[in-house]
């Protein structure tokens, strides 16, 4: 089994010069980053959860994490396992009956899942060395942080253009984010001004969880 990293989830962003949606993940308690490009669907979900924002009904991840519950299963982590040329792939560790289970997942379900779970994110520490990328290097600051439009219950396709975690240009993504920024943790991007759709089977707008 590869040595593994806990991770934490940085932020959610969106890349001004192609609009694809970034999971960063950050090394827990250190300086190396994770970069996954992810499909609008997957971050949408990533960060209803992470902001705790109430929907008319259940989204494919909470529908997981609810039959989880169910079989009295336990999602006790969730893992980054390789990269193989563009594509990350990932693994969800469940308990069940004194049993562990091994699910091959994309990662951004993964993370999705996680964070419902409250369940720890490890990455492969191979792919930290091959992939990873710390605030020293020079980069640009053109990232935003994405509106949030909960309630489409449309999913795109998994193998849709765009919805499999990719590093693609890596190269673009340097250029493209202030990784100096992530690291005093300021949060302070805009987000784009796009129109919100309205959660199915509801009038009201998403409310924050008290």
């Amino acid at each position: 089994m590869p040595e593994m990293v806990e991770m934490m989830i940085d932020s959610v962003r969106v890349s001004l010069t192609n609009q694809q949606r970034i999971i960063l993940l950050r090394e827990l308690g250190g300086e190396i980053f994770l970069p996954i490009w992810v499909g609008p669907y997957e971050a949408e979900a990533i960060t209803i959860a992470l902001q705790e924002i109430e929907i008319a009904r259940p989204q494919t991840h909470d529908l997981l994490i609810s039959v989880f519950s169910h079989l009295n299963a336990r999602l006790s982590r969730v893992e980054v396992t390789e990269l193989r040329g563009d594509v990350f792939y990932g693994n969800l560790v469940v308990e069940v009956n004194g049993m562990q289970l091994n699910i091959d997942t994309r990662p951004s379900d993964a993370i999705a899942l996680a964070v419902r779970a409250h369940a720890p994110i490890f990455v492969s520490k191979t792919i930290l060395l091959e992939a990873g990328i710390s605030p020293e290097k020079e980069v640009k600051p053109e990232t935003k942080k994405p509106e949030i439009t909960p309630g489409s219950e449309d999913e795109p396709g998994s193998d849709a253009p765009g919805s499999e975690e990719r590093l693609s240009v890596f190269e673009d993504f340097l250029q493209n984010i202030d990784l100096d920024d992530m690291a005093k943790g300021t949060g302070d991007e805009e987000s784009p001004d796009q129109p919100q759709d309205e959660p199915p089977d509801s009038g009201e707008p998403p409310k924050k969880k008290k």
